[in-house]
């Protein structure tokens, strides 16, 4: 941020650019404070003007700078940055703007048409303003309410008196569904009236015509005639032809209309989209997508993706349907990157995952492994990520490799300790199920239930593993034994709650009733009543309460609420020990 405490920033103005500064950095997905801050450095000096204090310009610049990188889909803040710049410094920084905002949201045409009247006004070079709208029709010219676009470009011929340019764009336009294709299509009629033959269509097109002409004259024996009335009847079917087109376009613009009608919501806001907003958006991808056309489709896309861009299902969907497209690597490859890099939340790592597949499938291994990296510095307790990672070394350099992935996350003391037991669990299982070592596998569980007893996802892992091993008539009493001890650990040694710890001996109750020998069902009611019965007989709360002692703690309320969210399957209840019982995992 620019230093507010030197000259040109009043103490009052200071103190409030600071406070508001704080308010946006502690949360930068704050869209008010955002606001707030820029209604504030631009309010300085009275209002800032080309005179104003080089360092009140500075803050302004910098605020804006930071929330556009932010929030880079916002075309109405571009254009009002732009139009600051223009009043302070002038035309080459107002388009230096402009061309940030365009490159950011390249299928605005509220921007390219704001961008392009800009240019209109303070460029006197012909050849240079037609570029630009060239390059604006490019990316917002089949939009279906480019009409403002059109009307610009068309008005900056007029301008120029250029009629023959003003018709070779109505060509254009008449064959685009939109919203005002009926008016485009009038005009270009009269236009045609007044042009040469020759420019309204090519050549080829132009001596088949004159031939039907000629054809149907002999047909019905018609005799010599003049070159006006042989021009009259070309231009008849020429008329005839561009009906047609018309015709052809209006079907098309009906086609959309439906669609295009319940987009209540054409451009992005941080605010959430109504459900029946993204069902329209999804049947108007599958509409456009089975028309078949590269370029319409595309581009719906590219204005969904405006739209939605917070909602990663959208991203996901366009980078599915180009990769679909042949020799379209490198545009799916820029999808995944603006949604990773702008647009989602790292909070939802999924399309960032997809990313990595992504890469990884291209032979680009080291991208990929900087991906799963890049979202474990934001979120080092992602199991999802980590085992993502795993198999990613898993399937390059093998097994030891997948397992020291997980070795060096376990040993990492910035990952929680829930996490660190869904990743044991995980790599027990590699041992188990890609290996084939039952024995390392088990001891995986043996030496690291010191660590993670209060883990009921590490019991219901080491449990389901006992459970699913092989057995038959000689070995089920050994099996048996080893199911046996691991609820005995799970009563002395966990301190997850009574409730969790039921709901897993409903499962060795079940166990001992449908593979138990001829004593069983001794052990069952000994297990029942120590359970299941009332407090003056239940074992649970006893051997639970103060163990090594240490006294039950829950987490606090954050990170219960956090470990919730993010592992609901895995979690239930969840303790806290002091520091006097860290400890990592066992990996002797």
């Amino acid at each position: 941020m620019a230093d507010f405490n030197n000259f040109g920033v009043s103490d009052e103005e200071n103190v409030e650019i600071k406070k508001l500064t704080l308010e946006v950095e502690a949360d930068t997905d704050n869209f008010e404070s955002w606001e707030k801050l820029i209604r504030a450095c631009e309010g300085q000096e009275g209002g800032l003007n080309r005179n104003s204090s080089p360092q009140a310009l500075a803050a302004l610049r910098d605020v804006y700078d930071r929330f556009l990188l932010k929030f880079p889909l916002l075309f109405g803040y571009w254009k009002k940055y732009a139009d600051l710049e223009f009043a302070i410094s002038g035309p080459e920084s107002a388009e230096m703007i402009y061309e940030r905002g365009c490159a950011s949201i390249t299928n605005c045409v509220d921007l390219w048409t704001s961008y392009c009247s800009f240019k209109m006004e303070t460029t006197h070079t012909p050849h240079l303003v037609r570029e630009l709208f060239e390059r604006g029709a490019l990316s917002v010219g089949l939009d279906f309410l480019a009409h403002p676009f059109w009307d610009k470009y068309i008005e900056y011929e007029e301008r120029q008196e250029a009629e023959e340019k003003i018709f070779s764009i109505l060509q254009r336009v008449i064959h685009i569904p939109m919203h005002q294709y009926a008016r485009y299509f009038e005009r270009f009629r009269q236009l045609a009236h007044n042009r040469p033959i020759k420019e309204l269509v090519p050549s080829d097109t132009l001596a088949r015509l004159k031939a039907e002409v000629d054809a149907e004259n002999t047909a019905y024996g018609g005799g010599a005639r003049t070159e006006l009335e042989i021009e009259r009847d070309i231009r008849a079917k020429i008329d005839t032809m561009f009906y047609e087109v018309f015709q052809k376009t209006q079907e098309e613009t009906t086609k959309r209309w439906t669609y295009e009608a319940e987009i209540k919501r054409p451009y992005f806001h941080v605010t959430e989209l109504e459900n029946s907003q993204l069902a329209n958006w999804r049947k108007y991808l599958d509409f456009e997508e089975g028309e078949h056309d590269f370029a319409r489709t595309a581009f719906l896309y590219e204005r969904c993706i405006v739209t939605c861009a917070l909602y990663d299902e959208f991203w996901l969907r366009y980078a599915r349907w180009m990769s679909a497209q042949p020799g379209k690597e490198e545009e799916v490859r820029h999808v995944y990157m603006r949604a990773a890099t702008l647009f989602v939340p790292m909070s939802r790592p999924g399309i960032r995952l997809q990313w990595a597949y992504f890469e990884e499938s291209y032979g680009r291994i080291g991208v990929a492994r900087d991906i799963h990296e890049a979202v474990l510095m934001q979120l080092p307790d992602c199991v999802e990520a980590i085992v993502s990672w795993a198999n990613l070394e898993r399937r390059q350099n093998g097994l030891d490799a997948a397992i020291q992935v997980y070795k060096t996350q376990i040993d990492a003391p910035h990952v929680n300790l829930f996490t660190k037991a869904v990743l044991v669990t995980r790599w027990a299982f590699l041992l188990w199920k890609i290996k084939g070592s039952v024995d390392e596998a088990r001891a995986v569980f043996l030496k690291n239930v010191q660590w993670y007893a209060d883990s009921r996802h590490f019991w219901e892992k080491w449990l389901d593993f006992e459970l699913q091993q092989p057995t038959s008539l000689e070995l089920e009493s050994q099996h048996g034994e080893r199911v046996k001890q691991i609820f005995q650990e799970l009563t002395v040694k966990s301190r997850i709650s009574s409730a969790a710890k039921k709901e897993l001996f409903l499962t060795y109750l079940t166990y001992l009733q449908e593979r138990g020998g001829t004593d069983a069902m001794k052990h069952f009611l000994t297990v029942d009543r120590e359970i299941y019965g009332p407090a003056s007989l239940t074992i649970l709360d006893k051997t639970t309460t103060k163990e090594n002692g240490i006294a039950k703690a829950p987490l606090d309320e954050a990170t219960r609420v956090r470990a919730e969210s993010r592992y609901p399957a895995f979690y239930e209840y969840y303790i806290e020990p002091d520091s006097s019982s860290q400890g990592t995992a066992s990996f002797q």
